[in-house]
């Protein structure tokens, strides 16, 4: 149950963050679809497991889990064509999402 609050938590933090950048894409938890959700706990459990692994690890770990699930990189998010701008290797994304990775590791962390 715990890990479910920390994932609701650091999803409502990246949603915010997002539109910080004017993505407006993410619906607030209660309105999200499932794999936002999914997504979200997923990216828990890594950091639960892997409190050590640095930010990059995290994101390749999402990176995984996105690919196995069919989407492929795409300069617009669009989860109808399953593509998403930020299936990069960690280096090449712009700094602001590699903040978001480190925030939402910080939630993971501090909720834990």
């Amino acid at each position: 149950m715990a890990k479910l609050v920390i994932a609701k938590a650091c999803h409502e933090a990246n949603r915010v963050w997002c539109q910080l950048d004017g993505d407006y894409s993410q619906k607030h938890w209660d309105e999200a679809e499932q794999w936002q959700r999914d997504s979200a706990i997923k990216g828990v459990e890594f950091r639960l497991a892997n409190p050590q692994a640095p930010q990059s690890a995290q994101h390749d770990a999402w990176s995984a889990d996105k690919v196995a699930d069919g989407w492929v990189y795409g300069e617009t998010k669009d989860a109808v064509a399953k593509t998403h701008p930020c299936l990069v290797p960690f280096e090449e994304l712009p700094l602001f999402q590699q903040k978001k990775d480190k925030l939402f590791q910080s939630i993971v962390d501090a909720l834990k």
